[in-house]
């Protein structure tokens, strides 16, 4: 497996860039190759992708999310293979870091390839710019889930290593 970690700080509370994240469906808006996003319960999501010319299809099951703190998954279905989680770290009242890291399986050779050369890296830093972008343009967030999901509520929990 390989690992992307990266950050960024964002001009807003951290209960409003938790919240935000917790809209999935909203994903597509800011996050490159990702073309829809269904929730369809509180811990499964359906992703359908297409990153350089390679759709995916897949289910996600959120393994622990903690309001204000991190939000770790893991796939469950579909042909890829990954597991992350993103934390939120309040810096001030107005200014919160989150930081996204996840372990993932490069499949076939246009993603074996983009792992080497540091393209997956690249794309989640764009991802959470435009992340950064979106919530702080909207000025408030469009939602948020505030339940807690514990491992050990789903089939297993992890997290990625070294998190």
């Amino acid at each position: 497996m390989s690992m992307v970690k990266e950050s960024i700080d964002v001009d807003v509370p951290v209960r409003r860039a938790y919240n935000q994240w917790t809209q999935f469906e909203e994903f597509p808006t800011f996050m490159e190759g990702v073309e829809e996003v269904r929730q369809l319960d509180d811990q499964h999501c359906h992703w359908k992708t297409k990153v350089s010319g390679v759709r995916r299809e897949f289910d996600t099951e959120i393994v622990d999310q903690l309001p204000d703190e991190r939000i770790s998954w893991r796939t469950v279905g579909g042909d890829t293979q990954q597991k992350g989680v993103v934390t939120f770290q309040p810096l001030d009242e107005a200014h919160t870091r989150v930081s996204l890291a996840m372990d993932f399986e490069p499949e076939g050779m246009v993603e074996q390839a983009g792992d080497k050369t540091g393209l997956l890296d690249l794309r989640i830093r764009g991802d959470l710019r435009r992340f950064k972008g979106y919530i702080e343009e909207r000025g408030q967030e469009s939602g948020g889930w505030r339940g807690r999901i514990k491992p050990g509520d789903s089939d297993t929990g992890t997290t990625p290593s070294g998190m």
